[in-house]
C-alpha cells in the first residue's frame, strides 16, 4: 500500500512540476514574441471572454478590457509604445482547472543610444482555467512612472498608438 501511495504522490508532484514548467516556458515564449512586435501568441492564451484590468490610473493602458478584441487593442498599444517586458519571479497556486499565477513583470523602454527612457514593475495576477487566461489584474509598482511615460508619448505626438 505504501509503495502505491509513494508512486502516486511522486507522479502527482512530477506532473505538477512539468505543467508549471510548460506554462512558464509558454509565457516566456509569448513575451519574447510580444517584445519582437508580435502580440498574437500572447493573445491566444486568453479565452474569448477574458477580462484584463489594468488599474484605475491616468494613462493609455488603464482600464478594464473585456474580451479578446479589447485585450488585443491593449497589447497592440503595448507593442506600439515600444515597451518591452521581462518576466521575473512567477508563483503558481491551485489545480490546473482553476490556477492562479502571480508574475513579477518589468517593463522598460530603451532609447537607441542605450539610455533607459522608462522602467516600471508590475505584478500580474492571472487566473486560468486549463491553461487559458480568464482574468488578469495588473498592479503597478509606481503608477506615476506609467503616467509620466504616457505623458511623454503624448508630447511626442503619439496619442493614437495602435
Amino acid at each position: 500500500m505504501r509503495a502505491w501511495f509513494a508512486a502516486g504522490a511522486t507522479t502527482a508532484f512530477t506532473g505538477r512540476y512539468v505543467l508549471l514548467r510548460v506554462l512558464l516556458h509558454r509565457f516566456t515564449r509569448d513575451v519574447a514574441a510580444l517584445n519582437a512586435g508580435d502580440h498574437r501568441p500572447l493573445l491566444s492564451a486568453y479565452r474569448h471572454d477574458a477580462v484584463l484590468r489594468s488599474g484605475e490610473l491616468d494613462h493609455r493602458w488603464s482600464g478594464v478590457y473585456v474580451g479578446r478584441d479589447a485585450i488585443e487593442e491593449f497589447l497592440r498599444t503595448f507593442v506600439a509604445s515600444r515597451l518591452r517586458g521581462e518576466i521575473g519571479a512567477a508563483y503558481f497556486g491551485g489545480p490546473p482547472w482553476r490556477m492562479t499565477t502571480l508574475v513579477r513583470f518589468t517593463t522598460h523602454v530603451i532609447a537607441p543610444n542605450g539610455t533607459v527612457r522608462h522602467r516600471n514593475r508590475t505584478i500580474l495576477q492571472v487566473r486560468t482555467k486549463w491553461g487559458r487566461i480568464v482574468e488578469q489584474e495588473d498592479f503597478y509598482e509606481n503608477t506615476a512612472r506609467a503616467e509620466a511615460f504616457d505623458a511623454r508619448l503624448r508630447q511626442l505626438g503619439l496619442d493614437a498608438i495602435g
